[in-house]
């Protein structure tokens, strides 16, 4: 994702971000986050998807949760395994709030990555996490709309490929509203406190 940065004498109260305008007010109650603060960002608003299971997805399926959103590929050797183990760590640190969080998992590799190696990907982290499984047309869209990265890089073999791709989660609150992209990297610690805020009544 492309962060534009805001002029130094207004960096503490402006963040623009991904070149969609997006704008968060300094303000004496506006939440504290670690991760980038999205709030009113005008893309990745909806989606139409399948998941592993066949069933067709949109955001009004989770409402009342927060919805963690990964894109990636299963053989990916490093990020995303990576990225979502801390997503079962996040929703561990949640405690009782745990099952508030529904983590999904967007394949940018549909050529490989077949429901059913996607559906023993999943239950490998979190057996409630779900994978997306976009066409290769749903797929050029759904990345262009959300502002993600992808890139098929050739291997040795015709399918021995790798992808290059967007490392960051998505983050929306329980009314289906982006808040959040998160940065690979950042300690689950961080994120279960930032979904914490947006777990508030006053969210």
């Amino acid at each position: 994702m492309n962060k534009r940065n805001a002029l130094k004498s207004i960096a503490a109260c402006v963040l623009l971000v991904g070149g969609a305008g997006s704008i968060t007010a300094c303000s004496p109650n506006a939440p504290k986050f670690t991760a980038i603060d999205i709030t009113g960002a005008d893309y990745a608003k909806d989606f139409a998807l399948t998941d592993h299971n066949g069933q067709s997805r949109t955001l009004k399926d989770f409402h009342g949760k927060i919805v963690m959103m990964f894109f990636g590929f299963t053989q990916c050797p490093d990020v995303c395994p990576t990225s979502m183990v801390e997503m079962a760590q996040i929703k561990q640190l949640l405690g009782k709030d745990g099952d508030r969080l529904q983590g999904l998992f967007v394949t940018i590799d549909p050529e490989r990555d077949t429901p059913e190696m996607l559906k023993e990907y999943m239950s490998a982290f979190d057996p409630t996490f779900l994978a997306l499984v976009p066409t290769q047309e749903q797929l050029v869209v759904l990345a262009k709309d959300f502002k993600v990265y992808y890139k098929k890089v050739d291997g040795p073999t015709p399918t021995s490929y790798t992808m290059d791709h967007t490392a960051g989660s998505y983050v929306y609150d329980t009314n289906g509203r982006l808040r959040l992209f998160t940065r690979y990297g950042t300690k689950p610690e961080l994120t279960a406190a930032d979904l914490r805020q947006l777990l508030l009544p006053a969210a």
